[in-house]
């Protein structure tokens, strides 16, 4: 192997790495509901626990003013369930995942596993024409 083409697959592991962290962040920025209600499914959560575990489970900032309306909006839709718990002096409002939530999640993974199918497209598509 030369340098040319040991530069190249370095690169090319590079360029990998870069369009897994962008895609992470686009689905993550465009599904935040959906990314939200997966934080609280694997454990109940208060609003700056899920921003930190966001912001480190897929690498994206979270705005306050983007986070709490979109929590708000999950449990007026019988997604979540919010309950004020003391702890440390304070009193924090911990969210827990329904079993509406639960099945919203389930159908959001079932479809997702429908369009990654690995199905020939190009058959697909001549087979319409």
């Amino acid at each position: 192997m030369n340098k040319y083409e040991k530069e190249h697959i370095l690169s090319v592991k590079e360029l990998t790495e870069a369009f897994k962290k962008e895609i992470v962040q686009r689905i993550t920025r465009n599904l935040l509901d959906i990314q939200i209600l997966r934080l609280i499914q694997a454990k109940p959560m208060w609003g700056y626990k899920i921003k930190k575990q966001a912001e480190t489970n897929f690498d994206v900032r979270l705005r306050h003013g983007a986070l709490y309306p979109l929590l708000n909006s999950l449990e007026k839709n019988g997604f979540l369930t919010s309950e004020r718990q003391p702890q440390g002096g304070r009193t924090r409002k911990v969210y827990t995942i329904t079993a509406k939530g639960k099945q919203y999640l389930e159908t959001y993974n079932s479809i997702l596993q429908e369009q990654l199918q690995n199905h020939d497209i190009k058959k697909t598509i001549e087979a319409k024409t």
